[in-house]
C-alpha cells in the first residue's frame, strides 16, 4: 500500500465545506449567529489551546471572538452545525488567549501527534485561509483593497476599474524518494539529503516547487538535477498532501536515478547520500526520525522501508 491509499496528516477532516452556502450571504449570516455555530479562534497562525486541546467556541464567546476577529471565515458543516474560523490576530497573543478562554497559542504542527487527524486538518484548513485574508489586503494588480466574500472564500478588489476576483493561492511542490536499484553486490538504496539549515545529521527526501508551465513530472525531473546533480526515470505519483504552511500542497513521488553520482548545489542542499535499508534501520535504533512525522516523506520512506 503506498501513499495515495492513506489519509496522510491534514487531510480527510470531518467538515462538509458546504460550497453552496458561500454564496448565500444570508444564510452565512442566520448561521454566524445560530446557538449550536461552533467557532474556531486563531492568532497568527497558531491554535488557540487549552488542557483538551484547540478550543470550540459557542455562544456568548463565540458571538465575543468574532466582533473582535479581523477575518471570520466559513469552513463548512459539522453535521447540522456551522463551523467558521476567526482571527484574532490584531489583539496581543495573551488578550487573544483570555477573549476566547484559553490556555496559550500553539503550532498545529506541534499538536499533530496528540490531535485526532480530522481535527488536524480542520485547524490546518483554518489557519491557511485565515493566513491568506492577512497577505491579500491589497489587489495585486491595481492596488486597491480588496474585501471578503463568499464566506471568506474569495476576496474582490474595490477598484473601479478593476473588481478581479482573488482566490486562495496554493503552491503545488514535488517531493521524491528517488532509489537506486540493486545490482550485483550492491542492496537498493534511496537518496537522502541534508537542506539548508537542516541541523548536522539530519537528512530527508528532496523537494521542490513547481513552476509555470510545468508538469510535476517535469518538476521532478529538473528538481532532482538541479539540487543533486542526477537525472531519474521511472517518476511514480504516491500521494498527496496538504501542507496550508502557508499554501502548499505536497505531491509524493517515487523516481529511479539514472546515475548516481550527486553533485549538491551548495545552495538548497549541504550534502547529499545513498542509504540502504539497513542505513535507515540503524539511524531509527539511534533514535534519528524518518523525515517530519507529520509529512508525505516520512511515509514515503516508511513504504519503501517494508518492501524489503
Amino acid at each position: 500500500m503506498n501513499a495515495a491509499d492513506r489519509v496522510l496528516a491534514y487531510g480527510g477532516g470531518w467538515l462538509d465545506r458546504a460550497g453552496e452556502l458561500r454564496t448565500d450571504p444570508a444564510r452565512l449570516s442566520t448561521l454566524l449567529t445560530d446557538a449550536t455555530t461552533v467557532v474556531l479562534p486563531l492568532w497568527r497562525d497558531r491554535c488557540l489551546v487549552d488542557g483538551n486541546g484547540p478550543v470550540r467556541l459557542t455562544a456568548e464567546r463565540a458571538s465575543l471572538v468574532r466582533s473582535a476577529a479581523g477575518e471570520s471565515v466559513f469552513l463548512g458543516l459539522d453535521g447540522n452545525a456551522a463551523v467558521f474560523a476567526a482571527d484574532l490576530s490584531a489583539l496581543s497573543e495573551q488578550s487573544a488567549v483570555e477573549m476566547a478562554g484559553a490556555a496559550r497559542a500553539v503550532d498545529v504542527r506541534a499538536l499533530v501527534g496528540r490531535l485526532d487527524p480530522a481535527e488536524a486538518a480542520v485547524q490546518a484548513y483554518a489557519r491557511g485561509l485565515l493566513h491568506w485574508h492577512r497577505q491579500q489586503r491589497y489587489c495585486g494588480a491595481c492596488g486597491s483593497p480588496a474585501v471578503a466574500g463568499g464566506g471568506g472564500h474569495v476576496r474582490t478588489c474595490t477598484g473601479d476599474e478593476c473588481g478581479r476576483l482573488l482566490f486562495p493561492r496554493i503552491e503545488p511542490a514535488i517531493i521524491v524518494l528517488v532509489v537506486a536499484p540493486d545490482g550485483p553486490g550492491v542492496p537498493e538504496r534511496c537518496l537522502l539529503a541534508r537542506h539548508t539549515g537542516a541541523p548536522e545529521g539530519s537528512y530527508s527526501t528532496l523537494a521542490g516547487f513547481v513552476e509555470v508551465g510545468e508538469s510535476l513530472e517535469d518538476a521532478v525531473r529538473r528538481e532532482m538535477a538541479e539540487e543533486a546533480g542526477i537525472t531519474v526515470t521511472d517518476v511514480a505519483y504516491q500521494g498527496s498532501q496538504a501542507w496550508p504552511f502557508p499554501a502548499g500542497l505536497m505531491v509524493g513521488f517515487r523516481a529511479t536515478a539514472g546515475s548516481e553520482e550527486i553533485r549538491v548545489d551548495d545552495v538548497e542542499l549541504l550534502d547529499a547520500r545513498w542509504f540502504t535499508r539497513a542505513d535507515l534501520r540503524e539511524r531509527v535504533a539511534e533514535g534519528r526520525p524518518l523525515g517530519r512525522p507529520d509529512s508525505i516523506d516520512h511515509q514515503l520512506l516508511r513504504d519503501w522501508l517494508a518492501e524489503g
